[in-house]
């Protein structure tokens, strides 16, 4: 049998897309076929993401631990560790008004690389990382907290002090993504599971504060926050709202076609269904797209070829007008323009 000199490693990815059968594709003609699908998905994507592998160590208690607290100008930030899993400690920060009344609704905004949670929670190292944060509209946490929200901020498996400190490339404690994802592997993981496992241990503790309304929940995040944004929204009912930015596209555009970080990768996804599925299992629930017109890594026709493909999941699930796309003029970055609006006609 001869060789087939079109199939080669710049058309691995094209070849295999359109070949590979993705069992979970939406078929759904109506809204209970929708229901039955979503039902019959979604475990299937948890257990992809390698998360029945951190239950089976079993349960414990969260264990809250604050760590610090400062009165800012705008608000008060506080600085908690949970257990996440046995003997296993996540850190956040919380920030909240210094008066309220009443519960308030709770933004939890996952990071991505680079500075990560520093920007969010208005902890810049120097004036060039603080210059970054405010052209790029990176300081979430305050945003949220101006916008009548509480807001959560993690620090991410692999990231700062949630690095390992001995491996991996760059500067010790600042980003271990690619040797924590094989770690991960090893014990039937991946990255994004852990990340999203500790999302809901978050929303668990969430539960445990008078200060919060937990029923009322928005997730949203920059590139890798907007991973964990669209993934945990997902898997995880109790998040209402779901705003990921620079990061929704289609796999096969995205992951498969330009370099991107390994935590990024889930084995064996494309056999399970593109992103837009993924989206569609927060369907009826109201999500906002984010993108930027010249983002390099995650093209932007693909973002809405992608994005198409979802609304037709929403429209099935008689909800389109919660399914909104908003295209900033500039690149990866993050775009307030268009969230907090859309999280206060949702909430």
């Amino acid at each position: 049998m001869g060789c087939n000199e079109s199939f080669g490693p710049e058309t691995y990815t094209k070849h295999l897309a359109k070949e590979t059968w993705r069992e979970f594709a939406c078929r759904a003609a109506d809204a209970e076929e929708l229901m039955s699908w979503q039902r019959a998905f979604r475990p299937r994507l948890v257990e992809a993401l390698g998360i029945p592998n951190i239950i089976e160590r079993g349960d414990c208690d969260l264990n809250p631990h604050m760590e610090e607290l400062v009165e800012l100008d705008e608000c008060v930030r506080e600085l908690w560790t949970i257990e996440s899993e046995p003997g296993f400690r996540i850190p956040f920060y919380l920030m909240r008004p210094h008066d309220q009344d009443g519960p308030l609704p709770l933004v939890l905004a996952p990071h991505g690389h680079g500075a990560g949670h520093l920007t969010y929670v208005g902890l810049c190292e120097d004036e060039e990382q603080k210059k970054a944060a405010i052209e790029g509209e990176r300081d979430i946490g305050f945003q949220a907290v101006r916008n009548g929200c509480i807001a959560i901020v993690p620090v991410l498996r692999a990231y700062h002090r949630m690095a390992l400190q001995s491996w991996g490339k760059g500067s010790p404690g600042r980003n271990t993504c690619q040797s924590q994802q094989q770690l991960a592997l090893l014990f039937g993981r991946t990255l994004i599971g852990e990340r999203c496992y500790d999302m809901g241990r978050i929303l668990d503790y969430a539960r445990t504060r008078p200060e919060i309304r937990a029923e009322r929940v928005v997730i949203t995040g920059n590139s890798g926050g907007g991973t964990i944004s669209l993934f945990a929204a997902a898997i995880d009912v109790r998040i209402g709202i779901a705003v990921p930015s620079c990061y929704f596209c289609t796999f096969e555009a995205s992951l498969g076609s330009i370099y991107h970080c390994d935590c990024n990768f889930v084995p064996g996804i494309m056999r399970l269904g593109e992103m837009y599925d993924v989206a569609g299992l927060i369907a009826p629930r109201p999500l906002l797209v984010v993108c930027g017109e010249k983002d390099s890594i995650f093209p932007v026709d693909a973002v809405k070829t992608a994005f198409d493909e979802t609304k037709k999941i929403y429209e099935v699930a008689g909800a389109a007008d919660r399914c909104r796309l908003y295209v900033g003029d500039e690149g990866h970055r993050y775009y307030k323009k268009p969230v907090w609006p859309f999280v206060k006609k949702w909430i």
